[in-house]
């Protein structure tokens, strides 16, 4: 097999750089398999990628764009003994490989079993995003038991994961959506939901241990209001002020999720117990990437877009 379908861009641009085109079909090496892919979905770093705001340069072009994958093991490296051709899995890919495409090659730090109790479309929908919200709360948030979070954006693709983590872990979650996603946000389980445009978060959420933001701008800035002394505003968009960090007696992050095996299998066993769910808005064929990134970018989207790549 010399060649694949995939989703490259061969210029930045808006969705109509995107070509679904051959590429060469890829090796596993060691610990390596090569991923036959059923599904992927879209996230916000695709677009910014593909129009040129986030990455390198026009010298790494072409690429494949894509973190998220579901599918069946078609290859196994030579140290890949655990696995076997046909096992499903689910991973986030490292940025040097793109998962809009119909094979690709997965590292055994990124993957884990798919969970049982989902289809690779709702599997698909859960690793980068998934990841995101994990180690926002957890590892750079160090939420626990019986402390207060706010999530900022609690409708979208990361912030309906970390609601539902969140309450797993046995937090108080208020968070912040649109008077149209209040009813989504409290089944997923939040005790608190503001709507932002027609009330004031700091109006309604006051001494949080951990303010999630997904939004940045002028919502991050005014969040340092709710945090209690000694809390934490963890940000996957933009640095905080160290200033009033200090004012408040708090602290600041950013930060990028990273592919991590065990914390997908961790998240894999949260949906098959029931106590997460993954929520698609749309799926999109492979060809009809360019109207799916459109979608994701330009409307109002609840969870996550999804990509079929095998029927």
């Amino acid at each position: 097999m010399a060649s694949m379908k995939a989703v490259r861009i061969h210029d930045f641009g808006g969705p109509e750089v995107l070509s679904v085109e051959d590429a060469p079909f890829p090796q596993a090496f060691d610990d390596e398999v090569v991923l036959k892919v059923h599904a992927s979905s879209i996230n916000p770093i695709d677009y910014k990628i593909r129009s040129g705001q986030h990455g390198g340069g026009k010298d790494q072009l072409p690429i494949t764009l894509g973190r998220d994958v579901s599918g069946t093991v078609e290859l196994c490296g030579t140290r890949a003994h655990t696995l076997a051709k046909g096992d499903p899995i689910y991973a986030m890919l490292g940025r040097d490989r793109g998962g809009h495409s119909e094979y690709v090659v997965v590292k055994a730090v990124e993957m884990a079993a798919k969970p049982r109790e989902v289809d690779h479309l709702h599997a698909a929908a859960v690793p980068l995003a998934g990841l995101t919200a994990w180690q926002g709360l957890f590892d750079h948030g160090g939420l626990a038991a019986g402390q207060r979070v706010l999530i900022h954006g609690g409708a979208g693709g990361v912030g309906h994961f970390a609601i539902q983590f969140a309450k797993a872990k046995g937090a108080f979650v208020a968070t912040t959506v649109s008077g149209e996603d209040i009813d989504f946000a409290r089944t997923l389980g939040a005790d608190q939901v503001v709507d932002y445009k027609k009330q004031r978060f700091e109006d309604e959420v006051a001494e949080v241990d951990l303010v999630l933001d997904l939004i940045a701008g002028e919502t991050q800035d005014r969040s340092w209001a709710v945090v209690k002394p000694g809390g934490i505003i963890v940000s996957t968009l933009a640095e905080s002020s160290p200033e009033k960090a200090r004012q408040r007696g708090a602290r600041g992050t950013r930060y990028m999720a990273r592919p991590n095996a065990a914390q997908l299998a961790e998240i894999g066993r949260l949906i098959d117990n029931g106590k997460v769910r993954p929520y698609v808005d749309a799926v999109f064929p492979l060809k009809d990437v360019a109207a799916a990134e459109a979608r994701l970018e330009n409307e109002h989207v609840r969870g996550k877009i999804v990509l079929e790549v095998v029927a």
